[in-house]
């Protein structure tokens, strides 16, 4: 079992109540976190943001890469930690350590990359012999709120951003995966991040979240997470910068000129990877009318390759979702779709927290399945006439953050990407495709259009300074 404390500005907290995190597996509890209170809170912000000894590039390049060599030697250490806190399979805690690996490199990178400007000020015939340049100064203090589906990845990207802009950052990670996010923070401060660039903080929402969100001296806040929370946010953060990602319902339109071994892999892979809990995940598989028999029956075969059970067993592909709670909403809308006409053809079985990978066909498109987010491995398939047809029922929900699109015809690959109304279009990929430093975000009920991703983060967590000399 492992103790952790929550940490302010690098130090543990000594006192406060202890936040049992229990696998959702075996119920057994796995590690022990001290909470912080606002006090501890209030102490984190006003040494963010009266920190100026702001390490140069090169020492921030030079921390980030130190923690990326630290996390490569204890990888399995930390994959072991995702699956035993967040229920994932191992083959999930261990990806999401590789691409942890990737956004601690790419943060490295930007680091050294200056993207000043420089404008001549003679090319106006009301200008002068002048240059004007640009510069990135770090903010002041940010918040992070992360939650629990990408435990380690979903923090990284909040804080190796942030030491690459050289902002103070005060991280909030879930309540029901908290461990790996401290064990991180303490490779960064080993490797020589200052204490107050960095402070992790858990405890009652009010203490924390809520005054890291309206605290004045926090000029930005970073959350990724669900809608409702999301607005409350952007309602209540006051007058500071907000860079919110939230739900998805993203759709896998495959038409008839598809591979349909390619389509049926993707479907699986988005569907069922990280138990289904990636806002990116497949949502909706839109399968044109002539080949929807041949793929569903191909879903169906390949969903019973994806073996779902103890999360640390080599041979369990997909693990549980984050709760039994979670578990029985994803049960209830199986059968609020099966009710609706809806048929089950393969998975469907609940146990614990464990929900088997589910393949759904005939679902009605008003069904709440497929109308809100399912986050969970379910694979509902929806039949549509034509690629027109596929597109309205895709931008039919309140969600824009991605989507993917199968087919061999350039046209239809090219309309598609200009109709789609979703922050990413990926062809004969599944909707999450990415790496970690390309921008990655949504529009709608999604998020707000600004983007994530290590270079755009970068420059959320800075501000352009505006300068000019004479020339």
């Amino acid at each position: 079992m492992i103790a952790l404390a929550s940490l302010v500005a690098g130090r543990p907290v000594a006192h406060g109540p202890l936040l049992e995190v229990r696998s959702p597996y075996s119920g057994q509890v796995v590690g022990t976190v001290v909470q912080a209170n606002r006090a501890d809170t209030e102490r984190a912000i006003a040494g963010a943001a009266a920190f100026r000894a702001t390490p140069t590039r090169y020492q921030r390049a030079e921390i980030l890469e130190k923690t990326r060599v630290a996390l490569e030697a204890r990888r399995e250490e930390f994959a072991r930690t995702i699956s035993s806190e967040a229920g994932l399979a191992l083959r999930e805690g261990r990806y999401e350590v590789g691409r942890t690996i990737d956004v601690l490199r790419f943060a490295a990178m930007e680091t050294l990359r200056d993207d000043g400007q420089i404008f001549s000020c003679d090319i106006s015939a009301q200008g002068k012999p002048r240059k004007i340049f640009t510069t990135r100064e770090p903010l002041r203090c940010a918040a992070a709120i992360t939650p629990f589906n990408h435990p380690l990845n979903q923090v990284a990207h909040k804080v190796g951003p942030a030491i690459a802009a050289g902002t103070p950052l005060v991280l909030k990670p879930s309540e029901k995966t908290p461990l790996v996010a401290l064990l991180f923070a303490a490779l960064l401060h080993e490797a020589g991040l200052p204490g107050p660039m960095l402070s992790v903080l858990l405890g009652p929402t009010a203490e924390v979240a809520e005054l890291l969100v309206r605290h004045p001296e926090v000029e930005v806040v970073a959350f990724t997470g669900s809608v409702p929370v999301g607005k409350r946010i952007a309602a209540t953060a006051g007058y500071k910068k907000l860079v919110l990602e939230l739900g998805g319902n993203d759709p896998l339109i495959v038409l008839d000129d598809a591979d349909l071994d390619l389509a049926v892999t993707l479907a699986a892979e988005g569907s069922y990877r990280n138990s289904g809990q990636r806002c990116t995940a497949v949502k909706r598989i839109l399968v044109q009318a002539g080949i929807a028999p041949e793929f569903t029956r191909r879903l169906a075969e390949r969903t019973r390759e994806y073996v779902c059970g103890d999360p640390l067993d080599e041979a369990t592909r997909v693990g549980t979702v984050i709760d039994e709670a979670s578990a029985i909403q994803l049960e209830a809308v199986v059968r609020e779709a099966v009710a609706a006409g809806a048929r089950v053809i393969a998975g469907g079985n609940r146990r614990g927290a464990l929900m088997e990978p589910t393949v759904i066909v005939d679902v009605p498109r008003d069904c709440r399945m497929v109308v809100s987010e399912s986050f969970g491995p379910l694979a509902p398939v929806m039949v549509v006439r034509d690629l027109d047809d596929a597109l309205e029922v895709a931008n039919s929900t309140a969600y824009g953050l991605s989507s993917g699109v199968v087919t061999t015809n350039l046209n239809s690959a090219m309309k598609a990407i200009r109709t789609l109304r979703c922050g990413t279009v990926n062809i004969n990929e599944v909707p999450g495709f990415r790496v970690e430093s390309s921008p990655f975000g949504g529009i709608k009920d999604s998020g707000l259009g600004i983007k994530e991703g290590v270079v755009e983060a970068i420059k959320g967590y800075s501000f352009v300074k505006t300068f000019s000399l004479p020339w």
